[in-house]
């Protein structure tokens, strides 16, 4: 196993309809399954997982710019969507990264997220499981 640099912990109870809270409590959410329930407010784990994969992928897209010696600024949304399984009959989710690249070219956009998306921590740990799209954008 690698050398492990920091450790993150969050507990959910009840889970899609529950409550998750991180140790530090920092995140400290209730959580409410859209799909069952329009009506009250709350987050979901595919939200959670959007806003942390967005946050890792535009810190590689960085990362990687830095190590090209390409000065950028950089916006990534992540959208993760909830959907059927057809294979199981269960649930799968997918994620596309939009991702606002100023300072390079098209080209160079299109070189930086593919390179980014080798790089992210996420982007591995997702890598031949869920569907990743990459919609780079020069602005």
């Amino acid at each position: 196993m690698s050398d492990v640099i920091f450790t993150s912990s969050a507990t959910a109870k009840n889970g899609r309809d529950g409550h998750v809270k991180s140790d530090d409590g920092l995140i400290d959410l209730n959580l409410v399954n859209p799909a069952n329930n329009k009506t009250d407010k709350g987050s979901n784990p595919e939200q959670l997982f959007a806003a942390a994969y967005a946050a890792c992928y535009d810190g590689a897209l960085n990362l990687v710019a830095s190590k090209q010696k390409k000065k950028i600024s950089s916006e990534t949304t992540a959208d993760v969507s909830f959907l059927k399984d057809p294979a199981d009959g269960g649930f799968k989710i997918a994620a596309t990264l939009n991702i606002k690249i100023e300072g390079v070219s098209p080209e160079e956009a299109e070189e930086l997220a593919e390179d980014a998306h080798k790089a992210c921590p996420y982007s591995k740990a997702t890598r031949g499981n869920i569907d990743v799209t990459l919609k780079p954008q020069v602005v």
